[in-house]
């Protein structure tokens, strides 16, 4: 299946990638969580910490979810990964919340739309290691081009999942937060196989959905 792919067919790549898998993906979700909610009942120590290493689990768990997408086996150790370029994905962060908070001065809606601009800039440094910060918030500023309504339309077709969490006391999100993040990660790789200008050599396909 070759080009822009709809909706439904991230959606349904990504279930393909969640199959047999669900166990270890809830499993990364929740220990984010923990760890997450444990250093915000912290006062100041684990406030800080978490400011500090809050990057490095999002783009730990966009790495597991990249991965799956690949049709790779990644283990759920993918978590802790980005602590080996700390101080770049800290900046990354730092970077992109700076830039937000800017234009969200501005008006709410050009906050969401610079947070749907620089989305895609954890992957792109997954794959691209040796670039700057500065430099993956360009390519994803870059790349989202023109998709930003895509992207956006594709979090709203999820809003019967977040019903479905309210109804179960949250209980839902341990399969929707799995199921959004495996969606994303198709939705990059899809934008990636399609538009070749941002150096990043295509992985071994072994889904068979994407064009090389």
């Amino acid at each position: 299946m070759n080009g822009i792919l709809s909706r439904s067919e991230l959606r349904a790549a990504a279930r393909e990638s969640l199959f047999g898998n669900w166990g270890k993906s809830i499993a990364v979700f929740l220990i984010y969580v923990a760890i997450t909610i444990s250093l915000g009942f912290i006062p100041f120590f684990g406030q800080l910490v978490l400011i500090l290493i809050t990057g490095v689990f999002t783009l730990g768990m966009a790495l597991y979810f990249i991965r799956l997408a690949r049709g790779e086996d990644p283990s759920v150790s993918s978590l802790f990964e980005g602590f080996e370029r700390f101080v770049k994905v800290f900046l990354l962060t730092l970077l992109m919340g700076i830039f937000t908070l800017l234009w969200s001065l501005l008006f709410i809606i050009p906050g969401i739309i610079a947070g749907y601009r620089y989305s895609q800039a954890y992957y792109i440094l997954i794959d691209n290691p040796d670039i700057s910060a500065l430099e993956a918030i360009r390519r994803s500023k870059e790349m989202m081009a023109g998709h930003k309504w895509r992207y956006f339309v594709l979090q709203l077709s999820f809003i019967g999942w977040y019903l479905l969490c309210m109804l179960t006391l949250g209980i839902g999100a341990l399969w929707l937060a799995p199921y959004m993040a495996a969606t994303n990660a198709h939705f990059y790789e899809n934008l990636r196989h399609c538009n070749g200008s941002f150096g990043i050599a295509p992985p071994p396909d072994s889904l068979g959905i994407y064009p090389s």
